[in-house]
């Protein structure tokens, strides 16, 4: 145990954008709330950061003109109001709709992502690890609310009420608009190459968090076995070691983006609000000294503000889309056992089991079987013996098709079990694993997991054919006890 590992490769670019489609798709299917959530923050700012500052600096601007009495300041202070409570309304409105896309869309996701998992075949559930899955199918949908949030506030939010500033300056001098426009993109292209290297800490961070929950997982499904073996040091240590490495790259990632990005920005938005105050004072037009400074200032330091939380919004961004990406690279490759496209009805003529030339390897591994015949007629019952790793449970597993065979046919009563569903295959067989397995759930609930329908006189004889009521009786609660997955 101390040597497992969740390791694997980072993120693709095909995971990325299969990450981003699924939740563009969500924010689709939710269109008709998506949109006044998305924008209807965006007009509030635009009343916040705007309009409001516009109406104070007209207000200044007439001060310094001498012209200013209580009659013609009155219906700027009355528009600076309304403006704030019109802005104000308009961001709750939008808060409202942004609640339910993204409660709803969590909900569609962790749905929607449970079933990705249940059409996946068994090879891929011994490929990873249940830690490492569960984290990564809950933070798919957790991740969308980060990621319209984000989107919601720190995107649209700035940019939509920007362009508004944009025609604003425009009206005063041009040539504010151009110094903001240089400015910006000079930020984006010098900040660009550092962003794209943090991304790759990001991954790596992002891998070693998924190697903490898969041991954590690990461990905790194996208790018993670790305390039978007295290797508690042995799993603490492997746990501390797993947590450092976390640590040392969380902290690498976090650190770049302090000492290397933010560090680069900052001068730059500096730059950005002095050069904006210059032009201003420079290009100001007759009788606009005041109020041109006053605007210029305001929305400059707005646009500069948008300039520094840029590495901040990448950094929510590319966190929500690596960890959403850990799971969608999962999907990239389809279930290799899947129900044909014109299944045939569930008729066999008997319970009989044949295997016909059954060739089967696991990837990779030389062939277990090669060209086997079996033949289990109806009612038979047999036994088999053989060395470990012989190919004993492989049988089973190939006749509940939880594998294909690469060769050969199996049959059931007369019927190729590949042009059957797997659900009506799996229907036929009474299945006992090698490995016991209890759901953490009532017991009633584990002993009727086979047949859900079940009365409780069929629970209960089914539970006096395995003995069980021996003990359930005496349970508080009986057959509603909750029992956990060691039972």
């Amino acid at each position: 145990m101390g040597t497992t590992d969740t390791r694997g490769p980072t993120p693709g670019r095909g995971a990325v954008v299969l990450a981003l489609r699924r939740y563009g798709l969500e924010l689709l299917r939710l269109r008709r709330l998506a949109l006044p959530a998305l924008l209807l923050p965006a007009v509030g700012n635009i009343g916040i950061r705007y309009v409001a500052p516009l109406l104070i600096a007209k207000l200044a601007g007439q001060a310094a003109g001498g012209g200013l009495t209580l009659g013609s300041a009155l219906p700027y202070v009355l528009g600076f109001g309304v403006t704030l409570l019109l802005a104000e309304a308009v961001w709750r409105v939008g808060q409202h709709c942004l609640n339910r896309v993204d409660a709803l869309g969590m909900e569609h996701l962790y749905v929607s992502g449970m079933d990705e998992l249940l059409a996946k075949d068994a090879a891929f559930f011994h490929d990873n690890f249940a830690g490492s899955l569960t984290k990564r199918v809950l933070s798919f949908g957790k991740r969308f609310e980060d990621f319209v949030d984000t989107v919601t506030y720190r995107i649209v939010g700035s940019l939509v009420p920007l362009v508004f500033g944009a025609a604003v300056l425009w009206s005063y001098a041009p040539m504010l608009v151009v110094g903001l426009l240089v400015m910006i993109a000079s930020t984006v292209v010098a900040a660009t190459p550092l962003i794209r290297r943090r991304q790759r800490l990001v991954n790596d961070r992002e891998a070693a968090i998924a190697r903490v929950s898969g041991h954590v997982a690990d461990s905790l499904m194996n208790m018993e076995t670790i305390r039978a073996f007295a290797a508690e040091r042995r799993e603490a240590a492997e746990h501390r070691t797993r947590v450092a490495d976390s640590r040392r790259l969380t902290l690498r990632s976090w650190d770049y983006g302090n000492l290397r990005v933010d560090t680069l920005i900052a001068p730059l938005s500096v730059l950005t609000n002095v050069l904006g105050l210059l032009i201003a004072i420079t290009f100001g037009g007759p009788g606009q000294g005041v109020e041109e400074v006053v605007v210029a200032f305001t929305y400059y330091s707005n646009a500069t503000q948008i300039m520094f939380e840029f590495n901040q919004i990448y950094r929510r961004l590319e966190s929500s889309m690596t960890e959403a990406a850990q799971f969608t690279e999962l999907l990239l490759d389809p279930p290799t056992v899947l129900d044909p496209t014109e299944p045939e009805p569930l008729a066999p003529r008997d319970a009989g089991v044949r295997y016909e030339a059954v060739t089967f390897a696991h990837t990779g591994a030389k062939p277990i079987f090669q060209g086997l015949d079996l033949d289990v007629p109806a009612g038979a019952r047999i036994g088999l013996v053989g060395r470990s790793g012989g190919g004993k449970t492989t049988l089973t597993r190939l006749l509940l098709r939880m594998s294909d065979i690469d060769e050969g046919r199996i049959l059931i009563g007369g019927q190729d079990i590949s042009r059957l569903r797997q659900s009506d295959l799996r229907s036929l067989i009474a299945y006992v694993p090698q490995e016991p397995a209890m759901f953490h759930r009532s017991l009633r609930d584990n002993i009727a997991f086979a047949r859900p329908g079940a009365t409780d006189a069929e629970v209960h004889a089914a539970a006096a054919a395995a003995h069980v009521t021996e003990f359930a009786d005496q349970l508080p609660n009986g057959f509603g006890t909750l029992v956990g997955e060691r039972g």
